[in-house]
């Protein structure tokens, strides 16, 4: 037996209403908070 913790990550269900994270889904992977902050700002601006 070892120390280390199983990684098993339950799938992502895909619902068929809209998610409360929708509008960062163009956002890239990884994007920091400058990155959304802007993302954000632009929407707002349109």
């Amino acid at each position: 037996m070892t120390d280390t913790a199983e990684c098993k990550p339950e799938p992502v269900e895909q619902e068929s209403e809209e998610r409360d994270d929708a509008h960062l889904d163009d956002i890239e992977e990884g994007a920091g908070c400058t990155e959304i902050w802007e993302h954000l700002a632009e929407q707002r601006e349109e």
